[in-house]
């Protein structure tokens, strides 16, 4: 028999909708488990080992630590045994700061850093040369040897190249005791008063010592002596000037131009940080763009005068101070405010966008007087760019973002660097060029490092390299070689965060831990699959329990353990229905098993849809990777968009077609990714991007008040008999509005109760016993039903419920429609998952009367959908394009790709070797490119 420790048991887990289930999971394999969308996976995987997990990590801490860290809740579970320290991937946990990259992220740019600190080697930024650094006895040594019998002066550089008069530190440098200084080139004695010309930039220097330099020992001594007080007032830098040639040789401590006497400082790994103000960029604080006003948007008409709106910032004219200052500057520039503003002088109109002060006298010559003005204007652009930088109000900010554009910073060039930071090399790259370069070629460069170095740098570098080399690998194997490490955290999709975050998690080596994945399959090609398969199996054999939530095929045929939760969804799931190795679970009679030995499948259609003749045609589309694609959308089908992951398909949808659409039809803001021109968009009235994005974030959100169910349930509860007598109003249904909800709760049905430094324990409200109504309110009923029993109810029984009200069984039967019947009406939205939301979406679109011209854009929408749920969003689609609509999918899963009716092939490659159309068509002329790497799957679909 088994040891107990080869298991991780739970026991009565009742979390969520499971019911009361115990389960056994093999310690040190690769466990799947998978089930109908919401049956209770990630109830069993996160909610419960996870949470469970957590909660015991964090009671190890102090009672001080943890009223910090606020406690976690115990799981509603009887007991688990044999568990590990626990980790999570999720979907939702890169961060969403600017500052915030995939080198930081994998930590591969900290040993980057490391590198360039300890083994680089500096060059001067302004001849090029490569820096020097010398002890006192080497500079001793080499005055000796290089102005021996010369007579000198040793000087010590306080100001270069700097505008100032500078009186006060020549007083300062004479209260020192020196006589003599050095300005511009000339030697001068200091004198009481003595200043320089404030408007020119200067050099100066303090004369420390003058003297002829001999071998004899007291000399020598002497020269040591001036040589330590010159490097003390010179920072560590001092100037020799050979007193008969006048020609100056600088000597350093630390980093210096031989020729120039520029000086760096000795490199520290935050040197090369964008986030420590050593190393970032000044002019951008180390995120390499800037918000720069455009003067093209704050006068987009300039044949309009200012009178009548030329400056669209402020409109028309208006009587305020501004357009008093402005006719203060037509007056001083003789022009009016009615002429076009293409007419005014230069000048005037820098003054206008720039501002300034200036007073100026105009002669009257009817009262033969004259009169003095006074301009003091901030400037148009002066003042958006103000708002944007100092205003508190976000909405402030957003009106003067609309008169900026992101552009790099002219200074580091979007290398967020500061400039000397980017004078380091090691083998001719700066370490902003590394950040830039895509994953593959980063690993080649680093393959042959070795042979480049010098002894000494390999000698320091050898460990730091092996460590990059290793992290670099593990990106590679979990199929994201198309990113840069200088690719902003912000901007990766949900697989790709939680692939870096397991290539960090495979980098840590650590041993006999219990890793829980969420579908991290998401996003990630059929090609790429195997590799982050075999990433699993690699955590796995060194030593770790690896707990997947999945639903790709692959990945449950090759575990070693599978769990099959269902049978349904919602209250009709939570039960385990099978268990056991892949090919146990396929003696099962379940819906997974079904689908795995292939005797139920989604069906190939019969006939393709040719469309409605009309097209949208997108041309030289060149954002991030695209290589000037121009491509045509045919309408009234359904399109899907492949590649393979990074190939661009999300920046020529998301980025640049959506964008251009919303921005047509509904006036978005949103600038679309660079593209020369769209044809066809009068074919269609709307667009709508149905994403993966939570529908809300406070528990008080749920699927009847996102859909608009609620408020006509709230309409019927108002109108009923008794509700009229009582002068009840729709509101008094709301839990959200004083009036009809519990005030002891404020419409919650729970109250928190702060234990300190014990978790804060949610208990049901006393006085509405969890109902969040009062009492009066809950006496109104339909039917039967108060409003609390009405938001209790699925929506399969809300369905029968509300059957003959047309206006609210339509929007609940979309949601039925698309599988989501077992969700409650009340359900908070925090606990739907990202497929469940994204088809909540999909549910409140599909309810709104359809004009058969729309464009839907959805991203994924399988993610988190078993084979069984696919079936039946793809039957919802179907029916969006039989009423003549345009449904585009960007989707790897092959269920969905062989259906659709036209294919739209991105790559080759991710990265700097994709962006290109390689292949388009219907799915069976797909199929016969040599080149994609969609075809050569999908023509085994086809064929199976």
């Amino acid at each position: 028999m088994a040891k107990n420790d080869d298991f991780i048991e739970v026991l009565g887990a009742r979390v969520h909708n499971l019911k009361d289930i115990d389960v056994k999971i093999p310690r040190d394999k690769l466990v799947v488990i998978t089930g109908l969308s919401g049956s209770g996976k990630s109830s069993l995987a996160f909610d419960t080992i996870y949470a469970e997990g957590q909660r015991r990590y964090i009671e190890t801490f102090s009672a001080y630590a943890r009223q910090f860290l606020g406690n976690l809740e115990r799981p509603d579970v009887d007991k688990i045994d044999g568990l590990s320290p626990v980790i999570a991937i999720e979907q939702k946990t890169t961060s969403k700061s600017p500052r915030s990259t995939v080198g930081t992220i994998t930590e591969i740019y900290d040993f980057l850093r490391l590198l360039y600190a300890r083994a680089s080697d500096a060059y001067s930024y302004n001849t090029g040369e490569k820096m020097v650094s010398y002890s006192d006895e080497q500079i001793k040594n080499l005055i000796i040897e290089e102005f021996n019998g010369k007579k000198i002066s040793v000087l010590a550089p306080v100001i270069r190249s700097r505008k100032g008069h500078y009186r006060e530190l020549f007083e300062q440098i004479a209260k020192q005791g020196f006589v003599k200084v050095r300005v511009d080139g000339e030697v001068k004695d200091i004198v009481k008063g003595m200043r320089t010309d404030r408007y020119k930039t200067h050099d100066i220097e303090i004369v420390i010592d003058r003297l002829k330099v001999s071998t004899a020992t007291e000399n020598s001594k002497r020269l040591s002596e001036t040589i330590n007080t010159a490097m003390y007032h010179g920072d560590d830098v001092l100037m020799v000037l050979d007193n008969e040639t006048n020609k100056a040789r600088f000597f350093s401590r630390s980093l210096m131009c031989p020729t120039t006497g520029i000086s760096y400082p000795n490199p520290e790994p935050n040197n090369f940080s964008f986030n420590s103000p050593k190393g970032m960029c000044p002019n951008c604080k180390g995120l390499g763009t800037l918000y720069e006003v455009n003067r093209n948007k704050i006068v987009p008409d300039d044949s309009l005068s200012i009178k009548k709106g030329a400056l669209a910032p402020h409109g028309p004219q208006k009587k305020n101070w501004v357009f008093k200052q402005l006719e203060l500057i037509a007056q001083k520039f003789d022009f009016e405010l009615s002429d076009p503003f293409s007419k005014i002088p230069e000048e005037a109109k820098e003054m206008i966008f720039h501002g300034g002060n200036s007073a100026f006298e105009v002669d009257s010559k009817t009262l033969g007087i004259t009169r003095k003005y006074k301009i003091d204007f901030e400037g148009v652009a002066t003042f958006l760019q103000n708002t944007f930088e100092a205003n508190e109000s976000r909405s402030l900010q957003r009106w003067a973002k609309e008169y900026m554009d992101k552009v790099l910073c002219p200074e580091c060039e979007g290398s967020r660097l500061r400039k000397e930071s980017l004078f380091f090399k090691v083998n001719d790259k700066n370490i902003a060029e590394l950040a830039h370069m895509d994953i593959i070629e980063l690993a080649s460069w680093f393959k042959n490092i070795e042979k480049d170095l010098s002894e000494t740098q390999l000698k320091i570098g050898s460990e730091i390299i092996k460590e990059v080399r290793t992290r670099i690998q593990f990106l590679v194997d979990v199929g994201l070689t198309y990113l840069a490490l200088d690719r902003s955290s912000k901007s990766l999709s949900g697989g790709e965060a939680q692939r870096i975050r397991l290539a960090t998690q495979i980098g840590s080596q650590l041993v006999g831990v219990l890793y829980i994945l969420d579908e991290p399959s998401i996003g990630l090609h059929q090609r790429d699959n195997e590799k982050l398969i075999e990433s699993l199996v690699s955590l796995r054999d060194i030593g770790n329990s690896v707990l997947v939530v999945e639903h790709d095929k692959d990945m449950i045929e090759s575990a070693d353990y599978v769990i099959d939760i269902g049978p349904a969804a919602g209250k009709h799931g939570g039960e385990i229905v099978s268990e056991g190795t892949p090919s146990e679970i396929l003696k099962h009679k379940t819906l997974t098993a079904e689908y795995l030995s292939g005797s139920k499948e989604i069906e190939i259609p019969k006939k393709r849809r040719e469309g409605n003749g009309k097209t949208l045609k997108l041309s030289g589309a060149t954002g991030n990777n695209l290589k000037n694609v121009t491509v045509e959308f045919p309408l009234g089908t359904m399109i899907g968009v492949t590649g393979v992951s990074g190939s661009g398909k999300s920046t020529l949808i998301n980025e640049t077609l959506y964008p251009i659409l919303n921005a047509e039809i509904y006036n978005g803001v949103k600038k679309p990714m660079p593209y020369k021109k769209i044809e066809g968009l009068e074919h269609l009235d709307k667009v709508i991007d149905i994403n993966q994005s939570p529908i809300g974030r406070t528990p008080r959100s749920n699927p009847a008040t996102y859909t608009g169910v609620f408020s006509e349930i709230r309409s019927l509860f108002a109108k009923i008999p008794e509700s009229m007598i009582r002068g009840y109003k729709p509101g008094r249904f709301s839990f959200n509005v004083k009036g009809g909800r519990c005030e002891t709760c404020k419409g919650a049905g729970l109250k928190v109760i702060e234990m300190n430094f014990l978790p804060d324990v949610y208990v049901e409200c006393e006085t509405c016993q969890g109902k969040r109504f009062n009492r009066e309110t809950l006496e109104i009923r339909y039917k039967g039903n108060s409003i609390y029993d009405v938001l209790s109810m699925t929506i399969n029984e809300a369905c029968e419920f509300f059957e003959h009200i047309p206006k609210i069984y339509r929007k609940l039967k979309t949601i039925q429609d698309v599988g989501l019947g077992y969700i409650t009406l009340g359900q908070q939205s925090t606990t739907l998952s990202g497929g469940e939301a994204q088809r909540v979406k999909l549910a409140t679109e599909l309810s709104k009367r359809g004009t058969g011209n729309t464009f839907y854009i959805l991203d994924e929408p399988t993610t988190g959908l078993h084979f069984e749920d696919i079936r039946v969003l793809m039957l919802v689609l179907n029916k969006l394009v039989k009423k003549g609509n345009t449904v585009l999918i960007i989707e790897h899963n092959l269920d969905v790709i062989k259906t659709v009716d036209y294919i739209i092939d991105i790559g080759p490659e991710g990265g700097k070797k994709g962006g290109k159309v390689i292949a388009k068509g219907t799915p069976e002329e797909i199929i016969k490119n040599k080149k994609s790497h969609t075809a050569h799957f999908l023509k085994k679909e086809l064929h199976s």
